[in-house]
């Protein structure tokens, strides 16, 4: 995959991550993009959800399902 590819791969999984943040910074946190290596977007959880007991939760039943959804060339989010 040739980098203009990788970095508009990287700015629609932004563009979806954009979709969740408000929801969970209504619960004191954040989601950033680390990187995405072929078929995987990583992200780190912040704040209040950094430590939260419910960020796999978050992560896999609202962040993957959100960015899988609009960017298909992704097919797992995973935390950093």
């Amino acid at each position: 995959m040739s980098a203009a590819t990788e970095s508009t791969i990287e700015e629609r999984v932004n563009a979806a991550l954009d979709k969740v943040r408000p929801g969970i910074a209504m619960d004191g946190g954040e989601v950033w993009l680390v990187r995405v290596t072929g078929s995987t977007a990583y992200v780190q959880m912040l704040g209040a959800c950094g430590g939260c007991a419910a960020a796999n939760m978050t992560l896999k039943g609202a962040i993957e399902l959100v960015v899988t959804s609009d960017v298909p060339e992704i097919t797992e989010v995973l935390q950093v």
